[in-house]
């Protein structure tokens, strides 16, 4: 496995991320244990998670990705080969959200708590808070870096001038500065990232783990109708995209699929680790068969004519 820099973090992880969203919510805890066997064997070594996943869930509170991570971890007793990102700031309730000094120190103690372990790799602002002044949330983050239970920071859903007047801050300052982006970017969403992002990202040596790379599943192409998706968990983050410009893609996805005897899953993968700015794509299974092909994605080098050929038909 090529493991790739974590922009300035010193962290090296594998060229996919598997995303901890599901655990607790579309797999439970047996098929989650399974699924992350299987991606460790394959070489890979980074998972992300959030305090808030999966709140959503009827009957839960937020943490539940979080605990199945850790007991994981503490029966594979496998916490120092694996890479964990969290992120704090989405609303857990009772007032409980934001990017305040408060806020921070105390959810990530309860994020340790969960993870079981004493640091957390990569610890991200997982919505920007323009209520609070960013040396307020970078002192937080520079106490803990201190205490030695985070080892580097990062943002998530940040607009391109809120992370920049961020990473200014950092530098002013002398606070830790954010190292990383997590932003909606794959072959379907490609202009936030392409307009203002990526270029901060690429000026900045920020490392990018790019979440919904698949589109909520739109572009693995099993979803072309509203019946395909009814009833399925993501089905509201699929049916946005059934419209001329999304059957456009999935065409041409079919098409360099066809040409690399691969999956459109794969391709979409593929696609994105052909663009320098990106890191690793954070990539979710419910089962083995889908995690195999996902993972298989970092083996399929594209041509220049099938790359610009999605780019043109996604433009």
């Amino acid at each position: 496995m090529n493991n790739r820099k974590l922009g300035e973090t010193g962290l090296e992880i594998s060229p996919l991320v598997f995303g901890g969203n599901i655990f607790g919510w579309t797999v439970d805890q047996a098929t989650s244990f399974k699924l992350l066997d299987a991606f460790v064997a394959a070489g890979f070594n980074s998972v992300d998670t959030a305090d808030v996943y999966s709140k959503w869930v009827p009957g839960h509170t937020g943490g539940e990705s979080e605990v199945i991570l850790g007991e994981w971890m503490k029966r594979k007793g496998n916490r120092n080969e694996v890479i964990v990102a969290t992120k704090v700031g989405m609303d857990m309730g009772d007032g409980k959200k934001g990017l305040s000094k408060s806020h921070i120190l105390r959810s990530a103690e309860d994020s340790l708590r969960r993870l079981q372990t004493d640091y957390i790799d990569l610890y991200q602002s997982h919505v920007d808070d323009p209520d609070t002044p960013f040396e307020e949330t970078f002192g937080a983050y520079a106490l803990l870096i201190e205490q030695g239970k985070v080892r580097a920071v990062g943002a998530s859903n940040h607009k391109a001038e809120r992370l920049a007047a961020a990473l200014e801050t950092s530098r002013k300052s002398g606070l830790p500065a954010y190292q990383t982006l997590q932003p909606n970017y794959s072959l379907i969403e490609r202009t936030d990232y392409e307009s203002n992002l990526e270029a901060v990202c690429v000026k900045e040596g920020l490392g990018v783990i790019n979440y919904f790379p698949l589109a909520g599943g739109f572009l693995t192409g099993k979803y072309r109708s509203e019946d395909d998706a009814a009833g399925k968990a993501r089905a509201r983050n699929v049916t946005k995209h059934l419209n001329a410009r999304g059957f456009q893609i999935l065409d041409a996805l079919d098409r360099v699929a066809k040409k690399y005897n691969a999956t459109p899953a794969r391709i979409s993968l593929a696609w994105l680790l052909a663009r320098p700015s990106i890191t690793a794509p954070i990539v979710s299974a419910t089962n083995l068969e889908q995690l195999h092909d996902l993972v298989s994605s970092v083996d399929l080098a594209m041509d220049h004519d099938s790359v610009e050929y999605l780019n043109q038909a996604s433009a």
